[in-house]
């Protein structure tokens, strides 16, 4: 197998533009950290994680369409 065509090349995008489309339409993470010792749960953490710009958080709030339209470059 030739591995030229593993990747396309033509949909490589820069982090710029990945922090772009991030901050324009906004990502939620979530996760759980569990510290245990010998099977006994001593600490559990649980977290939530809102990323996006002011902008967008305040379309979002007035129920607003986000009207910014991501283009390729």
């Amino acid at each position: 197998m030739n591995d030229d065509n593993v990747f396309d090349r033509s949909k490589d995008i820069t982090i710029l533009e990945l922090l772009d489309r991030v901050l324009n339409k906004g990502v939620i993470l979530t996760g759980d950290i569990v510290i245990s010792v010998a099977d006994i749960d001593l600490i559990y953490l649980g977290v939530k994680l809102m990323l996006s710009s002011v902008e967008t958080m305040d379309q979002l709030k007035a129920g607003k369409p986000i009207l910014k339209p991501i283009t390729n470059r």
